[in-house]
């Protein structure tokens, strides 16, 4: 990024911060070129993965009834 380029950012209000944020997300995601995943997410969305299996949870009704007091 060019210095007239971020100084032309920082002028902008917040409003508009978040707006160039948003447009630029939109067009990040609307672009077919695939960007690359770190290994360490990799890692951590597995290691995610692994934990939700191991804990499959409570069946609804018995989370209802401990919440109701039956």
């Amino acid at each position: 990024m060019n210095a007239t380029l971020a100084a032309e950012i920082q002028r902008l209000t917040p409003a508009e911060k978040l707006q160039l944020v948003q447009d630029l997300w939109d067009d990040i995601a609307a672009s077919s070129e695939a960007l690359p995943i770190p290994q360490w997410h990799e890692e951590e969305l597995n290691r995610r993965l692994d934990n939700e299996v191991e804990d499959q949870g409570r069946p609804w009704e018995q989370v209802r009834d401990d919440i109701l007091g039956r």
